[in-house]
């Protein structure tokens, strides 16, 4: 042990890198990957004396918060560097932490000591500095095969179908230079430190392509793989979908509670309009449609189930920078100007009967093909039983891009929530379980005794 501790002790000096740590938050309460870079984060050309950060401005008045967090003092997103502590943070600032747990420890234990902070590409190091020579050398060569394959690629569309072995051929060449051109861009950023330091404090501009693809990594890694299994394991898919890849990622939340997929609501919460943060890891704007499908609808009549759709939105644009699908303001916006309704079947609160198993309430986010606009009074024909996603997406050339649910049961608060929407009949029906016939064995068994 005595050999390992001076190295890390010259590891963990190493890593006091960053930014001042009174920078802090900086009057952002929220982080978005969307956003671009903040003016903040211009480099400094000279160090700078660290001093006690100021208290992130999210945190509510002292009245507001119960005696027991006041307890828990100030804490500071970029320097908070325990488990609990973080948490805390989240559950009475709404904030989520900034950067790694490592660097944050690194800026604490830097504030206490009261030691200079340079600008991350100015750290006194050797073996820091010699390998962002190498890094700069290598995308200095990136950047002129980008320029050789551009060139080469203004020559090819200029160039006469018939030399380049017709227009398949010709168009199958510019994909794939394309395809290379842009790899050539992530490769030419892909190990420059700045870069991943702005996208781990969520900083990183969306707009380019390397910010784009650090975060479709990251979600490919593990959230989409969550959201793929709650969607196959509650038969999702392929009840509703005989398949499905998704290419963005879907947040849902009614009003400020952020729901996880699969996750059981209260009546009382999904009588509201959801909201939904779709994030788009490919250049441009698309035209998306949004439709909310209960999969679990009770039919006794043929001893089944059947499917209701509960909202159904069409024309609505995403891109990697615009990501909000607030339906509320998309509601009013919609009485103001008619001629652009967007939101075709309006919100219809989820609702159970007693004694049935929990709905499985779906969400579907679905891309208009070449970003056409569909024609609202068509989409307002759509009926809400009996509603078929198969069906809906080929009669309309939809191509499914992502998907999320939510589940529902019967609580304390249905009863309302059907009186609300007009469905008091339905409060009084009950369902239960049919009693199963015994066996032919157990029947001559009953009969013996």
């Amino acid at each position: 042990m005595a050999s390992v501790t001076p190295s890390l002790r010259q590891f963990t000096s190493c890593l006091r890198c960053v930014r001042p740590a009174a920078n802090g938050l900086n009057g952002t309460s929220v982080r978005l990957i969307s956003s671009s870079a903040a003016a903040r984060e211009e480099l400094q050309s000279q160090p700078v004396q660290a001093s006690q950060p100021p208290p992130p401005p999210s945190i509510a008045k002292a009245t507001e918060i119960p005696e027991y967090m006041q307890k828990w003092g100030t804490l500071d997103p970029s320097l908070v560097d325990m488990k609990r502590d973080e948490r805390r943070l989240i559950r009475r600032d709404h904030v989520l932490p900034i950067g790694s747990r490592r660097r944050r420890a690194t800026l604490r234990r830097s504030a206490v000591r009261q030691t200079n902070e340079y600008p991350f590409e100015q750290l006194p190091y050797q073996c820091f500095q010699e390998a962002r020579k190498i890094l700069l050398e290598d995308r200095q060569e990136k950047i002129k095969q980008i320029e050789t394959q551009t060139l080469r690629l203004r020559n090819l569309l200029a160039q006469d179908p018939v030399l380049s072995g017709g227009e398949r051929a010709k168009e199958a060449r510019i994909r794939s230079m394309r395809n290379y051109i842009n790899e050539l861009v992530i490769l030419a950023d892909i190990n420059d430190p700045i870069v991943k330091k702005k996208f781990e404090d969520g900083q990183g501009d969306m707009n380019k392509p390397i910010y784009r693809y650090l975060a479709d990594k990251k979600w490919r890694q593990q959230k989409r793989l969550i959201q793929l299994q709650r969607l196959t394991q509650m038969n999702v898919i392929p009840d509703l979908l005989p398949a499905l890849d998704p290419t963005v990622d879907i947040d849902l939340a009614f009003s400020r509670k952020k729901v996880e997929p699969g996750e059981i609501v209260d009546s009382s919460v999904s009588e509201n309009m959801p909201r939904l943060n779709v994030q788009s890891f490919e250049p441009g704007q698309k035209l998306v449609t949004v439709v909310v499908v209960d999969a679990d609808v009770p039919a006794p009549e043929k001893d089944g189930f059947s499917y209701r759709c509960h909202l159904l939105a069409s024309n609505i644009p995403i891109s990697p920078t615009e990501t909000s699908i607030p339906f509320h303001k998309i509601k009013h916006q919609d009485k103001k100007d008619p001629s652009t309704k967007k939101i075709a079947l309006p919100w219809y609160s989820p609702w159970a009967h007693r004694g049935a198993p929990y709905h499985r309430l779906a969400i579907f986010v679905l891309e208009q093909k070449d970003a056409k606009t569909l024609n609202p009074k068509e989409l307002t024909l759509e009926k809400r039983s009996g509603f078929i996603l198969r069906s809906f997406i080929d009669r309309h050339n939809l191509k499914p891009i992502g998907a999320t649910l939510f589940r529902t049961k019967w609580d304390e608060s249905m009863a309302g929530v059907m009186q609300r929407a007009g469905l008091g009949k339905e409060v009084d029906i009950e369902f239960k379980r049919k009693k199963p016939e015994p066996l032919p064995y157990k029947k001559r068994t009953e009969r013996m005794r």
